[in-house]
């Protein structure tokens, strides 16, 4: 289920953000009554991710505005296909515009680039897995988008997963002792996942109860001997460089999954055009 509250905040200060005081330009030269049609245009191909999310950023200025989506959610579209068409007032049109191309971009953008990282793992059994290297206040967006792509959400923060990473390890003073203790303080059916770098501490993950075993930028063949210890007692996943030329080498360990922090990290936008017809 969506977090609606988190929409509706970013959506709210990205509008803020930009038009604040008003729109200067458009609200000196567009007549408050006019009305405009717009359609979304790919300007190149791709994974459309955004459909639903789009209206809900005009809407916050114009709720008379009439969205009609061309496409759905995860669909793939070539240069030149029409995504979506809204009639609504002129200026809410303009206005909004920028706020809601670089959602929809950004969002097209990660599920691009997520569906050419699922498509290189099609016929083996390792799922890809999206991070926290997310935009701060964009995760929910961020995360949509991955699942759009073809992928798996990991968690979607700090509360819905303990992950216990080299620095709790620390605190703790080994994995025994930190899983011991995360385990006493979360609710029951939380899962607990432990990052691991060497074959003893899968071993002591292992014994301590772990559920998920983050692999952390191990060698193939470190892999495959932890898979092999593991022997399904925990799900396992394979984190640290994962390249998209890598994926396929790695997928051949046996790991349940792999994390890719570029697919959110390092996104390049979707290009899509957004056009106003005015109407006479």
């Amino acid at each position: 289920m969506e977090r609606d509250d988190l929409i509706d905040k970013l959506i709210s200060i990205a509008i803020e953000e930009d038009i604040y005081t008003g729109d200067i330009t458009t609200n000196a030269l567009i007549p408050k009554d006019s009305r405009a049609t717009a359609e979304f245009t790919a300007k190149t191909s791709g994974i459309i991710s955004g459909i639903d999310v789009v209206p809900r950023i005009f809407k916050h200025i114009d709720s008379s505005v009439n969205w009609l989506p061309l496409v759905k959610e995860g669909s793939h579209v070539s240069k030149g296909n029409i995504i979506a068409q809204i009639e609504g007032s002129y200026r809410a049109l303009l206005s909004a515009e920028r706020t809601a191309l670089n959602i929809l971009q950004r969002m097209s953008g990660i599920a691009t680039m997520t569906s050419i990282y699922v498509k290189e793992l099609e016929g083996t059994q390792t799922k890809l897995l999206d991070t926290r290297k997310t935009a701060p206040g964009m995760r929910i967006l961020d995360k949509m988008a991955v699942r759009a792509g073809g992928a798996i959400n990991h968690r979607m923060g700090l509360y819905d997963m303990a992950l216990i990473k080299d620095n709790h390890i620390k605190v703790a003073g080994s994995i025994s002792n930190a899983i011991k203790q995360v385990r006493a303080a979360i609710p029951a059916g939380i899962k607990i996942e432990v990052e691991v770098t060497s074959i003893a501490e899968v071993e002591e993950a292992l014994k301590a109860g772990a559920e998920m075993i983050m692999l952390d930028n191990m060698s193939n063949e470190m892999m495959t001997a932890a898979v092999k210890l593991i022997d399904k007692r925990a799900k396992t996943e394979a984190s640290g460089n994962m390249t998209l030329a890598r994926l396929k080498e790695v997928a051949a360990t046996g790991v349940d999954y792999i994390s890719v922090g570029a697919l959110t990290h390092s996104v390049t936008a979707l290009d899509i055009s957004m056009n106003i017809v005015p109407h006479k």
